[in-house]
């Protein structure tokens, strides 16, 4: 047993419809690794029934995963707001969310985020950043305005594979603009935040 495994059996275990959503994303899809799975699940699950929220915005669907365990915790009138660029997987996205008890507390968007992001007159209180890396520092500004004071932003994939600590090639721009993300937020004194190791990076911001 790795630690990994040593963590997951002293977690609580993956509800069986998300289960169900893992198995589908690694039979039907290229590149499965994109969903947050198990371990991050449960965290994001947890984060939201801490916080206890009652709007969230998640950027990045992919495939549900991630939007299905964070609406755990919404209230009776809650909603979550997530964007995905590929209509391709919206056929799959829905099938998967209409599986669930959360169908009627999830509102899919797709289209490009930062145009979806202008035309939500909405305040959250949680979002959840895991889309296009080239634009996170873009997505972090749209967002931070329609965040409430005390409200979260976790931002995932930070780390990058440890490429964040490499030399980095001038046409890598997804690393470049992790970089510029992280070392952005780093100094921004309109929040308190902090990087944990988890997965591939996940940082925690908090508006002031």
């Amino acid at each position: 047993m790795n630690v990994e495994d040593y963590i997951l059996s002293h977690t609580d275990a993956e509800p069986e419809y998300l289960a169900k959503v893992n198995r589908a994303t690694h039979l039907k899809l290229i590149n499965p690794r994109m969903l947050s799975g198990h371990l991050q699940g449960r965290v994001l699950s947890m984060f939201c029934k801490m916080i206890q929220p009652h709007n969230i915005l998640e950027l990045g669907t992919f495939t549900g995963y991630s939007a299905l365990c964070m609406a755990e915790s919404l209230p009776e009138n809650g909603i979550l707001h997530t964007i995905e660029c590929d209509d391709e997987l919206e056929d799959f996205i829905k099938q998967n969310f209409s599986a669930s008890e959360y169908n009627d507390k999830i509102k899919l968007h797709i289209g490009d985020a930062l145009q979806v992001i202008d035309k939500l007159d909405i305040t959250f209180d949680f979002v959840f950043i895991d889309a296009d890396k080239r634009e996170y520092l873009a997505y972090y500004e749209a967002v931070l305005p329609k965040l409430r004071s005390g409200g979260f932003i976790l931002a995932d994939n930070t780390l990058w594979d440890g490429k964040v600590l490499q030399k980095v090639e001038n046409n890598d721009k997804q690393t470049i603009e992790i970089m510029r993300f992280n070392d952005f937020v780093s100094s921004d004194n309109r929040v308190e935040k902090v990087m944990l190791p988890l997965r591939d990076g996940l940082t925690i911001i908090r508006k002031k």
